[in-house]
């Protein structure tokens, strides 16, 4: 099983503590969103986990203990890192910040486990076209050498987006080309494996190669182990992902970004985030008398004849 700790909230930014608190227990606990009283009961061991996938805007808070889950448990680590200020992002640290947290976090975990995010790509008249192109290039310059690879996607236009930052509108796919052009030629000049996510359009003509960005591949190679040949359902349109299972919890997100897609709006997280006890076994509040609690499905899809070496 694939376990993801970033998809629906900053789990590392804001609940370290409480990640943490899970992996030393053995065990979490996962509500779903579409049925609040069915929640999942995961085992957090080796044998049930083959990676533990993170995503966040900011690794500073787990970092000097981030060794309890690394010397255990395979990992790959998704870090966001826009051209955006505090307008669109407001407690989401700097450019300048964020670089120096993530070659912070490539001294423990190596580039070969780091996707650089550049999503999603937005314009206002603030945020051009010129300025993205601008901004990619001085971040790709810093960051070379330093990741696995980096990933793109161009922004959808949620019915919450237009209410939580009006001022964006969708990328035609005029603007799309001259992006997906720029961005391909500073990758190449850098030499970063760039790539879409969740994103219709081909744009391998530019260098830019159309992938998921958490496939079994992916996974594989920067943990040097060999996954069985499965087939990527996505997790969303376009996506060409392998199915994960997220352990955080939607509308709990404190960072405040006006486009995220994880909160309704951004004070309904911030109102949630004070459920949080980060000795709990689930991410927001404490389990009722009334959840029904279920053991869930931990298949391995590694392929243990070609990695017998690491059983």
């Amino acid at each position: 099983m694939i376990l993801n700790t970033g998809g629906r909230t900053d789990t590392v930014q804001y609940y370290s503590d409480w990640l943490l608190n899970r992996f030393k227990e053995g065990f979490v606990y996962s509500r779903n969103p579409f049925y609040p009283s069915k929640v999942s009961k995961y085992e957090l061991s080796p044998e049930k986990i083959d990676c533990v996938v993170f995503c966040s805007k900011n690794y500073e808070p787990i970092l000097e203990r981030l060794h309890e889950i690394t010397d255990r448990f395979n990992t790959y680590f998704h870090y966001t890192i826009t051209a955006y200020g505090k307008d669109v992002e407001p407690r989401v640290p700097s450019i300048e910040k964020s670089i120096e947290t993530l070659l912070k976090l490539e001294q423990i975990v190596g580039s070969q486990r780091i996707s650089w995010r550049y999503d999603p790509v937005l314009l206002t008249s603030k945020y051009t076209i010129d300025y993205h192109l601008k901004t990619y290039n001085n971040m790709a310059e810093q960051l070379t050498g330093h990741i696995d690879r980096c990933i793109f996607s161009f922004v959808e236009i949620y019915k919450k987006l237009k209410t939580n930052m009006p001022e964006t509108r969708a990328v035609n796919d005029e603007e799309k080309e001259i992006i997906a052009k720029g961005l391909g030629e500073i990758a190449q000049k850098y030499n970063i494996h760039l790539q879409t996510c969740a994103t219709n359009g081909n744009f391998q003509k530019y260098g830019i190669f159309p992938s998921g960005c958490m496939t079994l591949e992916i996974l594989g190679k920067a943990n040097n182990i060999t996954f069985k040949k499965l087939k990527h359902n996505g997790m969303r349109k376009f996506c060409n992902c392998f199915e994960s299972r997220d352990i955080g919890a939607y509308n709990t997100c404190p960072n405040g970004c006006r486009y995220c897609y994880a909160n309704a709006t951004p004070d309904k997280a911030i109102e949630n985030y004070k459920q949080h006890d980060k000795n709990s076994p689930i991410l927001l509040g404490k389990i009722k008398k009334s959840d029904i609690i279920q053991q869930a499905n931990q298949t391995s899809f590694i392929d243990k004849t070609l990695n017998l070496g690491l059983f």
